[in-house]
């Protein structure tokens, strides 16, 4: 496994056990058509780290990429919710907010490459 693999497990597992550890923060940026804010924190942080680990090992490895292509489509509602909603946008500029979106699209990439 690169050294790729283990930077994109490092990141999803950490951003999943932040779910975790600050949920209310991922509440937050979520957009209020969406219910149940803390159940999907929990469970798309779940999902965060078990696809970062799911990248460790061959047999899954497929998997936890497509997971992670998913995720970050699904996540989308979320940068653009941030982009357009003050308080959602933590009073981030808008540029880093234009920013993290535009890195949604490099996330995927990175992640289609290894399938």
């Amino acid at each position: 496994m690169s050294w790729h693999l283990y930077t994109l497990s490092f990141i999803f597992i950490i951003a999943g056990v932040f779910h975790w550890i600050r949920p209310k923060a991922f509440m937050r940026i979520m957009p209020l058509y969406i219910p149940y804010h803390r159940l999907w924190v929990y469970l798309s942080g779940v999902a965060e780290i078990l696809a970062g680990i799911g990248l460790f090992f061959d047999t899954t490895r497929v998997i936890a990429l497509w997971a992670i292509i998913v995720m970050l489509i699904i996540f989308f509602p979320v940068h653009i919710h941030m982009l357009i909603n003050k308080k959602a946008g933590l009073n981030l500029p808008k540029s880093v907010l234009a920013f993290r979106l535009l890195l949604q699209f490099g996330l995927i990439y990175w992640a289609y490459i290894y399938i």
